[in-house]
């Protein structure tokens, strides 16, 4: 069956290719589709051979993007067809053309299920194939497994089939299987578990067998029944075919991995596989790769073992090590690359057993040092790797010693051209600091941080910050790091860093001339970052007067020298240096008139400031200064700052991988020691009252929460849709260091003079739980880092970090395609034992339709689990849905109910729109419930770019230049939900230059509850930006739509269109 042999099929893929463009293409395909409809009506005349040339062309015409809506049952009908080409064809076909609710699948099904339990192996193979690889988004691999696996027994030529599939490689095109069913699983899998114990099977057809299970098993768990499968497995295991063993042990890897105890019988068969390859050498040679034996086969038996908390008989711990003693001592690095990838992948999984396994120190010696002999090779891959799994060995006790023998090629690798390998080397340099090395390593950083590159200086430079907080031997030294920071890399540090100098200088006085001196130092140099000038400024406009007698210390020079910045810095830190101006007079003493008259020039002439905030400052300062001794009342230093704990930490993580394994390498040290961070001690004594203490290195417990975020969490609570408070010893929240400057800050961290009353205040406080208000949260376990920001992140993006305690971590990973989204949630234990009655449930609002996989009762220690979660959009609702999540920790018991970002915009997709594209749009679409308009107020003020980009995050389309305003702004977007399918809407905003808190907005788009429900959820958010770092309020109650409000702006086009 040659490519020639079906000629029509070749005429018509060489009409498509010769089109000169997409509508001669279009037009081809047109009249060749009305060719097939026309011969599919008189099906009784088709030969077999007609019918698969037509279904060929009709899989070609759907592989080209066009739809096809007929010929479905002709395709259904090959599957039972006597002979393998039409069979083919059919598989193919169906899998292609039927999605997942099709009513023709039942009939799939029964045909399948025909194939499996006949006596042809042949069609048995091409039917666990379908089943295998139904699930995959590659129409070419599922038709190379159907080649591979058919073409040697049948003889055949299946060249038209493989010229066909470089084409659509060539064209870079994806077929979708999205029909999988659980009716599959539940119909087919005693089938299938039938032909993988049956031993007259041949071996081919068995390991098929093992891989449709294990597709199956995947899909629904179910179809294994545990109690009567682990006898079967263990005698699986003693399978002396290797292409069936290799199958077996892929399966027993999913079977392990979602509940290891019905499998302890199987260890010593695993331990007696790796005998057999590893020490015995028990391999026929064509399963010797390189003269490794089986290494695919080692890897998957190694992980396996990984699964099981720990080996306790003795003689099967015994032979174990020894044959991971065997592959340690015989992997060494060679010149061919095939080699070198094959060893060194049982290798490293041989590592991360002794690692599970946790092995003695002498083995644990020996990995150490093998990875450092990997991290001086010249081949870079072998570096990485090298690299990576020394990162994972500081997961282990007594190894960090060991490691730290190694530190200067570590450091080494911080040159390496490699970009990766950089990466690996810092995140090895920051797991393995500790208070002898610090110094050292944060040295090293500093000088790196000149030449690194950009991509890397902004993690380079939080990394150094934090490692000089945690471990700094005194706090001179941690000033000295923190300037030469901001020196080096001012565009890469973040506020947060010097907003944290400020912390622990005004917290310990005998600091504070030194950081004066020194910050004073650095305004000598003739260019300095503007980060510097902010903290120089800051220090000296506090601390000055204790240098006054030091020579170019008094307070003539350093108002000039700061004065000598102020020309090239920005509006907020013109507003650090007023305050600075306003203390250098406070401490002025005796007053000098002619520094007097220089500081009152500067606030005469920022009077009339176009920005309102330095504006108030400089008259707000005049009228202090003429208060003469009460100015230094009412300008006193400020006073210490109450204890709380670092924000970059946190930082770090957010920027981090998000993942668990990378967790639980960063809160090793937590876990297993106390942390040396610098913290702004000041603990409340019994009366209640708040003291001020100095700044000192304290030990802070190891699974501490973030004081910060959970403040706010512990002020108001949301019960039954009514907002109350709750009571609470503690005083507000203390805000950021912006607030003690008067800067202005983001968002949500306003000064505490202007805190909007109300109901806006209490709803921003309550949202920043970002816990659901179903019932009250009581853990005695409290969050890591702020929930709320990390939902409202994975509202922007698809992957991150849901929730995190000192226990557990819950990563999201999510793909959206219309209507259909599929998350993957990521359930991390970071800790050395097992976590115990895990439960997830989804609890999910009426217009979505959510299906959670199985999760696991127990996740292992140090181990991630993964759970797929199918979404369905049903109809248009800003309702969100809720995981309720719960385990055991010990005798702690952990439940939270946290928001899913299955929200209103993961819906929408961007559409461009040109003006004859959008006029008739908006013409067709006239007045409520289509078209809706209102004028909102209280809108956080924004420019119109401002505004654009926040549309563009939430996948709204700006085009530019459509409305004739320019204050007005014109977007586009189209929303997929079951019941609207693909629907248009369009947005107008008509803003007041004058006064950007109130705008005028029109929604439309063909569906009434559409059109209202993203009029709302465009308001939320622009009635507070929802920053990453910031919080979104609560959700507006839904309001009946009213008639909407006349316009009166006649110039412009579209108004005339309203």
């Amino acid at each position: 069956m040659a490519l020639s042999g079906m000629r029509g099929l070749s005429v018509f893929i060489s009409d498509v290719r010769n089109c000169q463009n997409k509508e001669q293409e279009r037009l081809r395909v047109d009249k060749e589709l009305g060719n097939i409809r026309t011969r599919f009506k008189n099906e009784k005349g088709l030969s077999p051979y007609e019918k698969k040339k037509y279904v060929w062309k009709m899989l070609y015409i759907y592989m080209l993007g066009y739809d096809v809506d007929f010929g479905h049952m002709e395709a259904v009908s090959l599957i039972s067809a006597p002979k393998y080409p039409e069979k083919q064809v059919g598989y193919i076909a169906t899998s292609c053309l039927l999605n997942e609710n099709h009513d023709f699948l039942r009939l799939v099904i029964n045909s399948v299920r025909n194939d499996i339990i006949g006596r042809n192996e042949t069609f048995q193979c091409l039917a666990m194939t379908m089943l295998c690889y139904c699930s995959y988004k590659d129409i070419k691999l599922v038709v190379d497994i159907h080649t591979s696996f058919m073409a040697p027994n049948l003889g055949m030529n299946f060249s038209y089939l493989s010229n066909l599939l470089q084409m659509f490689q060539t064209m870079g095109l994806e077929v979708g299987w999205e029909y999988w069913r659980r009716e599959f699983a539940e119909s087919l899998a005693p089938d299938v578990q039938k032909l993988l114990i049956s031993s007259s099977c041949r071996p081919l057809v068995r390991k098929k067998a093992a891989l449709c299970l294990l597709r199956l098993f995947r899909k629904n768990p179910d179809v294994v029944n545990v109690e009567g499968w682990s006898d079967r497995m263990t005698q699986l295991l003693d399978e002396r075919d290797l292409g069936v063993l290799t199958s077996v042990t892929s399966l027993l890897v999913a079977l392990v991995s979602n509940n290891y105890d019905a499998y302890w019988s199987c260890v010593p068969k695993c331990v007696k596989i790796l005998e057999r390859l590893a020490r015995n050498n028990d391999v026929p040679p064509e399963y010797t790769y390189y003269g490794i034996p089986s290494p695919w086969l080692q890897v998957k038996t190694m992980r396996a073992l990984q699964y099981f908390p720990t080996i306790e008989d003795p003689n099967t711990r015994k032979s174990l090590f020894e044959v991971l003693q065997r592959v340690l001592m015989g992997t060494d690095v060679v010149k061919n690359v095939n080699k070198n990838n094959a060893s060194h992948a049982v290798l490293f999984e041989a590592l991360a057993l002794v690692m599970h396994l946790d092995a003695e120190k002498e083995m644990m010696s020996q990995c150490v040092a093998l990875l450092g002999k990997f991290i001086a090779v010249r081949e870079p891959n072998i570096r990485y790797l090298g690299l990576e799994n020394m990162t994972r060995m500081l997961m282990v006790t007594d190894v960090q010693d060991i490691i730290k023998r190694h530190q200067a090629q570590i450091i080494t690798s911080l040159k390496d051209p490699d970009i990766s390998i950089r990466r690996r080397a810092l995140d090895l340099l920051y797991g393995m600091c500790d208070v002898t090395n610090a110094k050292d390593i944060v040295e090293e950083l500093l000088q790196y941080l000149s030449t690194a590159d950009f991509a890397m200086r902004e993690e380079l430079a939080l990394k150094a910050a934090i490692l000089a907080e945690k471990f700094a031997p005194d706090l001179s030294w941690y000033i000295d790091v923190i300037l030469q920071l901001i020196d080096k890399a001012g565009d890469f540090v973040s506020d947060d860093i010097w907003y944290r100098v400020v912390q622990f200088v005004t917290n310990n006085e005998d600091l504070q001339p030194y950081a004066a001196a020194k910050a004073r130092e650095y305004l000598d140099k003739p260019a300095i970052h503007e980060t510097m000038v902010k903290v120089s400024a800051y220090l000296l406009g506090e601390y000055s007067h204790l240098l006054a007698r030091r020579p170019g210390c008094s307070p003539k020079e350093i108002f000039s020298i700061i004065h000598e910045k102020l020309p090239t810095v920005s509006t907020p830190t013109v507003a650090i240096l007023l305050s600075t101006y306003a203390k250098i007079l406070m401490h002025n003493h005796p007053p000098d008139p002619e520094l007097q008259g220089q500081i009152w020039a500067v606030f005469n002439k920022y009077e009339s400031c176009i920005d309102v905030e330095i504006q108030q400052r400089a008259v707000e300062y005049f009228a202090l200064c003429q208060k003469g001794a009460a100015l230094v009342d009412i300008l006193a230093e400020m006073p210490k700052f109450p204890e709380r704990q670092s924000a970059l930490i946190k930082k770090a993580e957010d920027t981090e991988v998000d993942t668990a394994e990378q967790s639980a390498i960063k809160s090793r040290a937590q876990q297993q020691q106390p942390s040396n961070a610098l913290v702004v001690t000041d603990q409340p004594p019994a009366n209640g009252s708040v003291p001020i203490g100095p700044l000192s290195l304290v030990k802070i417990p190891s699974i501490s929460s973030n004081a910060d975020a959970n403040l706010a969490d512990q002020e108001l609570t949301h019960a039954n849709g009514t907002l109350s408070k709750v009571n609470s010893q503690s005083a507000r929240p203390t805000s950021d260091l912006g607030d003690f400057l008067f800067i202005e800050g983001p968002p949500d961290a306003p000064a505490q003079e202007n805190l909007v009353s109300g109901l806006e205040s209490v709803s921003n406080a309550i949202d920043a739980l970002a816990l659901t208000p179903i019932d009250e949260q009581s853990n005695s376990v409290q969050p890591i880092g702020n929930i709320a920001e990390r939902f409202h992140a994975l509202c922007l993006k698809d992957s991150g970090v849901l929730y995190e305690d000192p226990y557990v971590q819950i990563g999201i990973k999510a793909e959206w395609r219309s209507h259909h989204g599929r998350l993957v949630l990521f359930l991390g234990n970071k800790i050395t034992s097992p976590l115990v009655s895990v439960q997830a449930v989804i609890l999910p609002p009426s217009h979505l339709k959510i299906e959670l996989s199985l999760v696991p009762e127990t996740i292992p220690p140090r181990a991630q689990v993964q759970c797929p979660l199918e979404v369905v959009n049903l109809r248009p609702s800003r309702d969100v849905a809720v995981l309720d999540f719960s385990y055991n920790c010990g005798t702690t018991m952990v439940n939270v109910k946290l928001r899913l970002p299955a929200v209103l915009n993961k819906f929408l997709q961007h559409i461009p729109l040109s003006a004859e594209e959008f006029f008739p749009q908006w013409r067709s679409l006239s007045g409520p419930p289509l078209k809706l308009q209102e004028v909102v107020r209280g809108v956080k003020p924004l420019s119109l770019p401002e505004m654009a980009n926040l549309f563009n995050s939430f996948q709204l389309t700006v085009s530019p230049g459509l409305d004739p305003n320019p204050n007005n702004l014109v977007a586009s977007t189209t929303f997929y939900s079951e019941s609207t399918r693909a629907m248009l809407c369009l947005v107008r905003m008509e803003t007041d230059p004058s006064d950007r808190t109130q705008l005028r907005m029109t929604v439309a788009s063909g569906d009434p509850t559409l059109t209202f429900e993203l009029k709302e959820f465009i308001k939320e958010q622009l009635v507070s930006i929802p920053l990453v770092s910031a919080p979104t309020p609560l959700p507006s109650q839904v309001q009946p739509t009213s008639p909407p409000v006349a316009l009166t702006d006649p110039g412009a086009m579209l108004a005339g269109l309203l």
